[in-house]
């Protein structure tokens, strides 16, 4: 307890530098305005982003990426608010109550209830971060290879089933994800795989340069294929954006509510944070004194979104860190930034390297301060770039994902990777596929694999040995829960959401 309580000090003391203080607070303020932008997403502006963090310690490294994930979840909001277009799939519940606030000329209301609800959505998530995460981790001490290739099985199930529409869509972008995961030299025998004479894969696909073509390059090639257009237009509010005592007392059990909500879901992973909305939503109407405000502009219905949304993002931290299971796909690309910084999500993050990852979760919490204060002063100023037209936003991304993918390692073949992968993330969109189940099967598929191999090995070829430990039978009923998920997921979300609705209608009529 005393060595956890230094450690946690420690992480403080390292994460309060005034060169990574300042560096959270810009990444935080690139994720608003990256999160603010209609059709970009959380995970695409980890992914496009995650080159600039090689230059930096890891510590500092995984902090900016968490602002720029944390700050994009809340940037969603502001869009949704002031044009009624969700910045990102996690806002969508926002802007039915923030636009009616707005056209009632409340915007700068709804904007400092969705920020303050962000903040104390993202806080209190990091309760469980610090709580759970070290007992998951020496659970993971008792993994061996058997294990590690169930939890690899897991991981594909979970994540392809859930996130996707269709089961078979879902398993089919994991497996695709497992079979790219193939290219490289043999981990046990030092064979050439699939490499076709390039020495640049002698090491596997470059996960950064699949990360910025899944997420970001394929997002340049949709907005390219529609008609360039101008964002709707953002309304301009005037009146202080600082939340007052009054509607701090209203929301407040509404954004305790939202963050347990949100928290578990987090934990669940592929639950995500657009779930979390509609049912922090969903239930803030439930519980609320002032039923007849919902339809109309209701902030507890604003704060009931935003806290539970935000509040994912440090559950969803969990089963990444210590597992290597992320919950949603920006927890994927967040992951994709930790093995590039040379660190496998497990039991040693908690303990070789505990002090880095207590630097970290310091971070996260700071970046929730930080989140607080650059969104309520700078909101006008959001409310500007969410007007960005298309013809703007392409060209720009465009250059980034070129220039980081090369910056890499300085080679023009990992360009060309991208711009592959760019074309297979387009081509993941247009049939519906899931380019997170494929990050995935990118990432486990290695774990997976020696798992595998590594046991049969040390059987003579015996499969028994895969069903030999209560934690290996444990992993299968997991893997069974993993494939039946989707089906319940599916009915969990059309319930909310046909509830919502129901619930608005009435609401109106009366």
């Amino acid at each position: 307890m005393l060595e956890t309580l230094s450690l946690m000090g420690q992480g403080f003391l390292n994460a309060l530098n005034p060169l990574t203080l300042v560096l959270m607070v810009l990444a935080t303020a690139l994720g608003i305005t990256i999160g603010c932008l209609p059709g970009l997403s959380a995970a695409m502006g980890v992914a496009l982003l995650l080159p600039v963090t090689f230059g930096m310690n890891p510590a500092q490294g995984l902090i900016v990426l968490g602002g720029i994930y944390c700050g994009a979840i809340f940037g969603g909001s502001i869009s949704a608010i002031l044009i009624h277009t969700p910045g990102t799939p996690a806002s969508a519940a926002t802007a039915i109550e923030g636009y009616a606030l707005t056209k009632k000329g409340q915007a700068a209301k709804a904007l400092s209830v969705a920020c303050f609800a962000s903040f104390c959505g993202g806080l209190l998530s990091c309760i469980s971060l610090y709580f759970f995460s070290p007992l998951l981790a020496e659970l993971a001490l008792l993994f061996k290879s058997p294990e590690y290739f169930w939890l690899s099985i897991f991981g594909l199930t979970i994540i392809a089933g859930v996130s996707s529409k269709s089961l078979l869509k879902g398993f089919i972008s994991g497996i695709l994800g497992l079979l790219i995961s193939t290219v490289g030299m043999d981990p046990m025998e030092g064979v050439e795989r699939f490499m076709f004479g390039n020495a640049s894969l002698y090491n596997g696909i470059n996960v950064t340069c699949a990360l910025i073509g899944l997420f970001s390059m394929s997002q340049v090639l949709i907005l390219a294929e529609a008609k360039f257009k101008a964002r709707g237009k953002a309304t301009k509010f005037t009146g202080s954006v600082i939340i007052n005592r009054k509607d701090i007392r209203l929301i407040f059990p509404t954004i305790c509510r939202s963050w347990l909500i949100g928290n578990i879901l987090g934990i669940l992973p592929g639950a995500g944070a657009t779930i979390a909305c509609f049912m922090g939503y969903n239930e803030a109407r439930r519980f609320s004194k002032h039923k007849e405000d919902f339809g109309n502009g209701a902030i507890e219905g604003v704060a009931g979104s935003e806290a539970a949304n935000n509040a994912v993002t440090g559950g969803s931290l969990i089963p990444t860190l210590t597992l290597g299971i992320p919950g949603e796909s920006g927890t994927a690309v967040l992951m994709g930034g930790l093995i590039i910084h040379g660190l496998q999500p497990g039991p040693e993050l908690f303990t070789k390297y505990a002090e880095l990852t207590y630097t970290f979760f310091a971070g996260f919490v700071l970046v929730q301060f930080a989140m607080l204060a650059v969104g309520l002063l700078g909101c006008r100023v959001f409310a500007q770039v969410s007007r960005l037209s298309d013809s703007i936003l392409i060209p720009a991304i465009f250059l980034l994902c070129v220039v980081g993918s090369f910056a890499i390692n300085n080679n023009f073949d990992e360009v060309l990777i991208m711009f592959l992968f760019g074309i297979i993330g387009y081509l993941v969109r247009k049939f519906d596929l899931n380019a997170a189940a494929i990050v995935l099967g990118l990432i486990l598929g290695p774990i997976g694999e020696n798992g595998l191999r590594r046991s049969l090995y040390l059987s003579d070829g015996d499969p028994s040995i895969l069903f030999s430990t209560p934690l290996c039978w444990m992993l299968i009923g997991l893997c069974v829960l993993g494939t039946l998920s989707p089906l319940l997921m599916a009915k969990l979300t059309k319930s909310v959401e046909k509830e919502t609705k129901e619930d608005l209608k009435e609401s109106k009529a009366s």
